[in-house]
């Protein structure tokens, strides 16, 4: 019998030390103290990071026959000989490191839309800017309303009409 007391006693020990080891498992750890205050304030970084520029947008686009040495057209219209050369001055604000310009020329049919051109200039304006796109034809404009759509990184954020005849 003493041997079976012996063995009852070691169970329950066992048996103890598992639900001690259990306990202490599922108790959470305290959190760490903060830290001591500092009587003296961090040290400043010695560089600040560069501030975010804001982006670009498109504010207008003018159309016209003739572009000075801003990019800016020096007499706007939206009616155009069959000879002339056609214009789009756009006009940004805003800064961004990179940004995609483009200008879709379109003509307006009765079977819908033509593509007559597609240009993009890769823009970094620090500030209000102007970009110029044009089209030319030596061989004469077809009579009929045209649409230029300027896109900005891809997504179209203007669009004019015009027309030729």
């Amino acid at each position: 019998m003493h041997r079976k007391d012996r063995l009852l006693c070691q169970s329950l020990l066992i048996a103890v030390l598992v639900l001690l080891v259990a306990q202490a498992a599922c108790k959470k750890k305290p959190e760490p103290a903060p830290p001591p205050v500092a009587s003296e304030p961090a040290p400043a970084p010695e560089t600040m990071p560069a501030p975010v520029p804001a982006g670009v947008s498109v504010s207008s686009v003018t159309l016209g026959k003739a572009i000075g040495a801003d990019k800016k057209v020096t007499e706007p219209t939206e009616s155009f000989a069959k000879n002339d050369t056609i214009y789009a001055s756009v006009a940004t604000t805003g800064a961004a490191p990179s940004a995609d310009l483009g200008a879709r020329w379109t003509y307006e049919g009765a079977n819908g839309s033509t593509l007559v051109k597609e240009d993009h200039q890769a823009i970094a304006p620090t500030g209000d800017a102007a970009t110029e796109f044009h089209i030319a034809k030596p061989d004469g404009w077809p009579a009929g309303n045209y649409k230029v759509e300027i896109t900005l990184d891809g997504n179209t954020v203007m669009t004019k009409m015009y027309k030729v005849g």
